[in-house]
């Protein structure tokens, strides 16, 4: 069989297809799954590239998020059966509760564990989901990470409601679900973006205003305006050091900063006294469990939600792939097809 591998330079142009023995036989508790379809995170940029903490060893199979095919399944699995479609789960350790540092352990496609850029995996039962019926092999595959994602942010903010008004940064995938998410359930939402041309299609899909972030730096101002002065209720900041301020600012009192990214540094100045004076609330968040995963799958078929694809590539494209992710140009996920 095929699989990517991350190459010792962790130069993602290097990123090629690999022949390797076929995984074999499922054990106790395992399945056996052909890959159908995987969807790409700025994570799996990280990985490959071997930024800080998420440096692999080289050689792991980068990828955490994938759809496939059962093919056969080990002793005592009752949860699948072969030819059922499943989805991968980042940390397939995490099944329901609070996350805990065992819980933490293993996640897909990182330093600790081979993820899903392969034809053929080996992986445990309960790290895995029914895929829904109504969606393709690469819609399904964008939800584990980036819609698990948003929807841990909404939900733990109590911004699932209608007369709530959320702030989203960007136009990638967890921005995207974000905003789907957000208007399924008939809040105000808005978007940040360096480009006009992306904040008109935001408007197209349906948010309710636009800010662009190049134009002004103090951008959090126009974000209180448009709000009559109050601000939002849920700021969901993909930045990190380039934006947790602004997000900061223009988050209403008491409300909440859902930090769910760093793609401009791991390492951010804050100003205190803007979060304890107005009662805000900063919440970490890390995708989520699986039984909060199973509950968005339903609300989302019964919302009827379709996830935005912008491009899909073929497997030996893996490199081109990640590239495309990497320049930022894309609205919605970029995937992978086998």
């Amino acid at each position: 069989m095929r699989q990517i591998e991350v190459p010792a330079s962790y130069n993602l142009n290097e990123l090629t297809p690999v022949e390797r023995p076929d995984p074999g036989q499922p054990g106790p508790g395992q399945v056996l799954i052909r890959m159908k379809a995987v969807s790409l995170n700025f994570r799996d940029l990280m990985v490959v590239t071997g930024c800080d903490r998420w440096m692999p060893p080289a050689g792991r199979v980068p990828g955490s998020d994938g759809v496939g095919d059962v093919l056969m399944v080990g002793d005592g699995v009752t949860r699948f059966t072969p030819g059922d479609r499943v989805m991968t789960t980042i940390l397939p350790k995490w099944i329901n509760g609070p996350l805990t540092p065992e819980k933490r352990t293993g996640g897909l496609g990182g330093p600790a564990a081979d993820g899903v850029l392969a034809e053929q995996l080996v992986l445990d039962a309960e790290g895995l989901v029914l895929a829904p019926r109504y969606l393709s092999d690469v819609q399904a595959a964008t939800l584990p990470t980036a819609a698990l994602t948003a929807w841990h942010a909404i939900t733990r903010a109590d911004a699932l409601r209608p007369d709530a008004t959320i702030l989203v940064g960007g136009t990638g995938g967890v921005s995207l679900f974000a905003l789907q998410i957000g208007l399924a359930a008939s809040a105000r939402v808005i978007v940040t973006s360096s480009s006009n041309d992306k904040i008109d299609q935001m408007k197209t899909l349906g948010a309710y205003a636009g800010v662009n972030y190049c134009d002004d730096t103090a951008w959090a101002d126009q974000v209180v305006s448009i709000t009559q002065g109050r601000g939002v209720d849920l700021a969901i900041d993909i930045g990190g050091a380039s934006s947790l301020n602004e997000s900061i600012r223009a988050t209403a009192m008491g409300g909440a900063v859902a930090i769910v990214g760093l793609v401009g540094g791991l390492q951010a100045t804050i100003n205190l006294a803007e979060i304890f004076q107005r009662n805000l609330r900063l919440d970490g968040i890390e995708t989520g469990s699986r039984t909060m995963l199973e509950a968005m799958l339903t609300w989302f078929e019964c919302k009827a939600i379709i996830p935005s694809v912008d491009r899909v590539f073929s497997f030996n494209e893996s490199a081109a792939a990640l590239n495309y992710l990497k320049a930022g140009e894309h609205i919605g996920k970029v995937c992978i097809a086998y």
